[in-house]
């Protein structure tokens, strides 16, 4: 009988491995460029802006040699940038990419209405939700990890986990890469605490089928990574999306990318799990205060 992830977990939260060490530090193919500052002219129409001012919501045409037409948020620095701007609005802009950050600035509007499409706001959870929720009480999915090897999320009982959604193309540094750098500065920081906990691992879980184990451990390698602590995880799309889906990660494909939501759950020693939360900037002193919680749990 099939399981849905999602109907195992509360509507609170609903809504919303080896033993060898890699160290290397080659990066994968078109991952180096990424650090260097970008900028690219780009057309799209506005469909929300938010509230703080800052972020707009666009559906962009392609970004020629960078991402494929989809909808997703970008910042500007000056808020008079999005001065007198609504929905469906057709714009150009220049979006700007650095290896920390982006922006769009030079906003022009081309006067060529659009009509905006419905979206839907689904409920951000609480980082206080009560955990009633265990690993175990995730379907056993056939998963592999970066060294081509069979990975059961049941076998981490007795280590703090802390797991998130990601995919490897993903260009934008606050998105995927903001939580691949959580993990890493989070780990860093637990290695080199005197007396720190040793019983964590940390899932980086891809959702992007192109995403093969050779190419995620490329990308591991990137980050310095310790594979004793930190695993790159694929498996069948459809488990994966089921999984995604169970902790309120909402994924679509948009042309040969993805428009998805993000959360990062921490499970402690006993599978229990003790947080969750949605993308927030760099929250690796949150991580590190939340597995040493939880690797203490009995």
């Amino acid at each position: 009988m099939k399981v849905v992830l999602c109907h195992l977990l509360p509507a609170a939260l609903a809504l919303g491995f080896v033993s060898c060490r890699d160290r290397a530090s080659a990066p994968p193919p078109g991952l180096a460029a990424r650090t260097n500052g970008q900028t690219f002219e780009v057309t799209g129409v506005v469909q929300e802006l938010a509230a703080d001012g800052r972020t707009l919501l666009i559906r962009h045409q392609e970004i020629r040699n960078y991402m494929a037409s989809m909808t997703m948020p970008f910042r500007v620095r000056a808020t008079n940038e999005v001065s007198g701007l609504k929905p469906g609005d057709e714009i150009t802009f220049r979006l700007l990419v650095t290896a920390d950050e982006s922006w769009v600035d030079h906003i022009r509007p081309t006067g060529r209405p659009s009509p905006a499409e419905p979206r839907a706001h689904p409920a951000e959870i609480s980082t206080n939700a009560p955990p009633v929720f265990r690993l175990t009480d995730i379907p056993d999915f056939a998963l592999t990890n970066e060294f081509g090897q069979a990975v059961s999320l049941h076998a981490f009982q007795g280590r703090a986990v802390a797991l998130t959604f990601f995919f490897t193309r993903c260009p934008l540094p606050e998105y995927c890469p903001r939580l691949t750098k959580n993990f890493q500065g989070a780990i860093q920081k637990l290695e080199a605490a005197a007396g720190g906990p040793t019983n964590f691992h940390f899932l980086s879980i891809s959702f992007d089928p192109l995403d093969t184990p050779l190419l995620l451990r490329a990308y591991a390698r990137q980050y310095r990574y310790d594979s004793n602590h930190w695993s790159f995880i694929t498996g069948h799309p459809a488990q994966i999306r089921e999984l995604a889906r169970g902790f309120g990660v909402p994924i679509a494909a948009e042309g040969v990318s993805y428009n998805h939501g993000f959360r990062t759950a921490i499970f402690d020693a006993t599978g229990r799990l003790q947080t969750m939360w949605p993308v927030g900037g760099d929250m690796s002193d949150q991580l590190v205060a939340e597995i040493t919680k939880g690797a203490k749990a009995r």
